[in-house]
């Protein structure tokens, strides 16, 4: 028989690492063993949670959050609160659409939370509008704790002003007036409804226009519930986030007499009027009397002037025959006669004048 010749054993090349590379080799194993443990750890434990809660989050929906960058823990507690308070059995609550709500910038956990209460409140509110106005800015748990709880607002607000409502009665009486509205959340009209300060301004504005429609003051001290239920019935609550459920006079002062104090104004505008008027006669007098003396000097100067012609025409008389010596002295004693007669009255100048021949 021929014998088969023995072959040789295939050797392989062993690679010779040094001591310090493995050491470091094994470093690096077991930060990276830590790091996947860790990992596992925290998502079996979310996905543990999920699945005893009837949430039924798998842990390919865990990883995929954390490439979102969306928090697991956030979307896993807000799913397993709305299935415990079985929010799923009235409307859907998916995993996709808290993920979505959470990378629009909402607060996932406060809008399940505002539901539970909506819903233990029996208040009809679904997760489209919370989330709706969550998103819009507006605090949807506060908003559902107000709906059930009513909030007392302030009228005015003492962190706008240290003020009150000044209004003026029918009688000229001013009041001071400040009133407590108890309002509760209009979750239908809290997206787009008008804010706390513009049912501050309305209450505001129906109590002044309640007090100044009434006759009296008494009236209003003696009675302020009419004035609530006035303002009341006038629907401020219209296109506000907020139902009014009672306005109540807290207090009521007494202010000025603005009725006497306008009429006293009155009377010293009409005083000064009149005295403008009387001034404006007096200087028309005044003017019309300058006026008077100009004209008595300017009949003065034709008297002289006329005066001054006299001498002169007695002596053309003279010249032309027509005037007499006799006639002449007769026309001096009735001068003389005149002036005697004008200095006994005591009417000053003399009214005559030397004449010559």
């Amino acid at each position: 028989m021929n014998s088969i010749p023995a072959m040789n054993p295939i050797s392989f090349p062993v690679l010779a690492l040094e001591p310090g590379t493995i050491a470091a080799i094994g470093v690096f194993a077991f930060i990276a063993t830590l790091i996947l443990f860790g990992m596992f750890a925290r998502y079996l434990s979310l996905w543990i949670q999920s699945v005893f809660a009837g949430a039924a989050i798998g842990p390919v929906t865990l990883i995929m959050m954390t490439i979102k960058k969306i928090n697991p823990a956030i979307i896993v507690k807000s799913k397993i609160i709305a299935v415990q308070a079985g929010l799923t059995d009235y409307y859907p609550i998916s995993t996709n659409a808290l993920e979505a709500h959470y990378m629009a910038g909402g607060n996932v956990e406060r809008v399940v939370r505002s539901l539970v209460a909506a819903h233990r409140a029996k208040i009809e509110l679904n997760w489209d509008t919370a989330a709706a106005i969550d998103l819009a800015g507006r605090d949807i748990l506060e908003a559902v704790r107000t709906s059930v709880y009513p909030k007392v607002i302030d009228c005015p607000d003492p962190s706008q002003t240290s003020g009150t409502l000044d209004a003026v009665a029918g009688d000229g009486i001013q009041l001071k007036a400040r009133a407590r509205v108890t309002v509760r959340t209009n979750i239908a009209q809290l997206i787009g409804g008008a804010t706390e300060e513009t049912v501050v301004a309305r209450v505001g504005q129906g109590i002044v226009q309640a007090i100044g429609s009434t006759a009296s003051y008494a009236t209003v001290l003696e009675n302020p519930d009419n004035i609530s239920r006035t303002v009341l019935n006038l629907g401020l609550e219209a296109q506000t986030s907020y139902e009014i459920v009672s306005i109540d006079i807290a207090d009521i002062d007494v202010g000025e007499n603005i009725g006497a104090r306008l009429q006293a104004d009155q009377a010293e505008a009409d005083m000064q009027v009149a005295q403008a008027k009387a001034e404006e006669r007096r200087a028309s007098a005044m003017a019309q009397e300058q006026e008077m003396r100009a004209k008595i000097q300017a009949n003065r100067a034709k008297v002289v002037e006329a005066e001054a012609l006299v001498p002169q025409a007695i002596a053309d008389s003279f010249r032309g025959g027509q005037l007499g010596l006799l006639d002449y002295y007769e026309l001096k004693n009735v001068q003389a006669d005149t002036d005697m007669r004008a200095a006994i009255a005591g009417t000053g100048k003399q009214t005559s004048t030397k004449t010559g021949a």
